[in-house]
């Protein structure tokens, strides 16, 4: 006889290709395989030294115990300081401030915290994987609006119009945009807000690349437009990218909404009881510290972008897209590509790449509409951007894989 289990929400959740590849690559490293991290956006620069002292001051002060659900006084007040001032959010005040394990985190607060069953986020495809797993996981239901590269893969409005109905909830938006590096203009953005204020909507975006931009292209955030809307839309920022602080894990939510202000801290305080007090007090110190460290960092990823972008340039069948902002290279694949190098789609292609030590994300972890594209991040050291590239352009392009 045989017992039927109930089926678990987290059973329809993947562990997700990119750790799969990552563990791959990290256990051909432990073998003693040369290997190129070009799959994970994981910024290869040492923590500033004005937020180590401030770990170590704060340790030898003894400040180690819990702290208050929401975050730390000073930390809150000073983040409240920064949006207004870098963001352009207005009348934002330390009760507005939400601290939280990291970005991913503040993800799956913000959709617990506003989705019931059944309801609807847009977001556009490809995004970035745990975005659209977080909106399942509190009951959600992603609708993905195809991006297109021959609108510079920026979010239109007339698409993500057509993709509401009576279920919508939210539109979700991430810009600088993980996988692309899309960028989205003031203008775009207020389409978008148009849209979500005549439908009656909440704005969740992602800023978390912020700082990771290249000229000429700039940063808005929707918040800064939303004018008498403002309490609807939902920021989302972390210091992994801009600090590269990715392993102290500290990233906060801010939001205006009554609603939210009684929900956040029940899911704050039921999943972390507070993020870790020693990294709040660094992230004190990075929020407050002198933007040198964030200068050097864009100047190598600069440096790094041209490499890679050369590297991926002029092979047959292999369309590069130049990012405009973060760290990522998205290329998209023909049917001639694929067909000279002997696989039948980009994911083999990326298990192949595996193989010989190369890193990449396949499309198709991304969304269902780019399963002939691949992702290649840059956020590893100049030099194995540099040897790396070379291989992965003579696996492209000769075929070695």
């Amino acid at each position: 006889m045989t017992s039927s289990l109930p089926v678990h929400y987290l059973d329809a959740i993947s562990l997700g290709k990119i750790v799969q590849i990552r563990e791959q690559l990290l256990k051909a490293q432990a073998g003693g395989m040369r290997v190129f991290r070009f799959e994970s956006g994981d910024p290869s620069f040492a923590v500033a030294d004005v937020v180590l002292e401030a770990v170590d001051k704060a340790a030898r002060a003894g400040k180690t115990h819990y702290i208050p659900n929401n975050g730390v006084p000073q930390l809150r007040s000073a983040l409240a300081s920064k949006v207004a001032r870098k963001n352009g959010l207005r009348g934002v005040t330390s009760d507005d401030i939400f601290v939280t394990n990291g970005a991913m985190h503040a993800l799956f607060v913000t959709f617990g915290a506003l989705l019931v069953a059944g309801d609807e986020v847009i977001v556009p495809d490809p995004m970035w994987t745990e975005v659209v797993e977080n909106i399942r996981m509190a009951g959600g239901v992603p609708v993905g609006v195809e991006l297109d590269a021959t609108d510079d893969f920026e979010y239109r409005a007339d698409r993500i119009e057509a993709a509401i109905t009576p279920r919508t909830r939210a539109i979700f938006l991430n810009t600088p945009h993980n996988p692309t590096g899309a960028v989205l203009s003031r203008d775009r953005l207020q389409e978008i807000l148009a849209i979500a204020r005549a439908n009656g909507l909440w704005i969740i975006s992602d800023e978390a690349y912020e700082d990771v931009l290249y000229e000429p292209w700039t940063h808005t955030s929707i918040g800064s437009i939303a004018g008498d809307y403002a309490d609807r839309v939902i920021s989302i920022y972390s210091f992994s990218k801009s600090h590269a602080m990715s392993g102290l894990r500290v990233g906060y939510i801010v939001t205006q909404a009554k609603l939210l202000h009684d929900r956040i801290p029940k899911l704050l305080r039921c999943t972390i009881n507070g993020v870790n007090s020693l990294a709040q007090w660094g992230a004190l110190a990075a929020v407050g510290g002198p933007a040198d460290h964030l200068l050097a960092m864009c100047e190598q990823y600069a440096v790094r972008r041209k490499i890679m972008l050369d590297a991926l340039t002029n092979i047959p069948g292999v369309r590069p897209f130049a990012p405009r902002g973060a760290f990522y290279v998205w290329i998209e694949l023909d049917d001639s590509a694929l067909e000279r190098l002997g696989v039948p789609d980009a994911a083999t292609l990326s298990e192949k790449l595996a193989e010989v030590g190369i890193g990449s994300a396949p499309g198709d972890a991304f969304g269902d509409s780019c399963v002939n594209s691949m992702r290649f991040a840059f956020s590893c050291d100049t030099e194995m951007v540099r040897e790396g590239s070379v291989l992965l352009r003579a696996a492209l392009n000769e075929g070695i894989v």
